[in-house]
């Protein structure tokens, strides 16, 4: 079956055929053109340069001298802080002893002994508040010595044993102390 044709404008006879709308120009610089397309046009002229101003007279700067102030503020930092007595007394003491050190010392000083319950630190304390039965002053005797001497042991020598013989001292220096005792000597007032 034969396809039907619809023709989209339908002209009577005799009538001239419209002409197509112009073609743009072609690109500037083309040379190989159909006799159908039309060359650019041609380029305008560049406008003609600005005409130089006039020269306007000026005053000379006074020959002076120049003076050029530059101000510089000068700002000093603050001074660190002075570290108190605990944080100087750490940094001794970590400075002297590792920490392993210390967990060893103090672990060894503090764990009960098997068979009887009580550690080398509250046995010395246990001695040395016995020690106050016999006298006050005997008593603060035998838990101040050892307990410098430690000290002085841990200041010339750093180690496990010193610092393991400072904490054992130390426990007996809270034995021998009793809060009384400092009233008894201010005031002469014995229990």
């Amino acid at each position: 079956m034969p396809k039907e044709v619809t023709p989209s404008a339908v002209y009577p006879a005799g009538t001239p055929i419209p002409t197509a709308p112009p073609l743009p120009p072609a690109p500037a610089g083309a040379t190989d053109l159909p006799p159908w397309r039309r060359p650019a046009p041609a380029a305008p002229p560049p406008p003609p340069p600005p005409a130089a101003p006039h020269p306007v007279p000026f005053a000379a700067p006074d020959p002076g001298p120049i003076e050029h102030r530059v101000t510089v503020e000068v700002v000093f930092p603050e001074p660190e802080p002075e570290p108190g007595r605990w944080s100087r007394l750490w940094s001794w003491l970590t400075s002297r002893v590792k920490p392993w050190q210390a967990l060893l010392a103090l672990a060894a000083a503090v764990i009960p002994i098997p068979w009887t319950g009580y550690s080398v630190s509250t046995t010395w304390a246990s001695t040395v508040y016995a020690a106050r039965d016999m006298s006050v002053g005997f008593a603060y005797a035998l838990a101040i010595v050892p307990f410098a001497l430690a000290v002085l042991r841990l200041t010339r020598c750093p180690g496990t044993l010193p610092l393991f013989a400072l904490v054992v001292t130390f426990a007996g220096l809270l034995g021998a102390f009793d809060w009384y005792d400092a009233v008894a000597a201010l005031t002469g007032v014995n229990r």
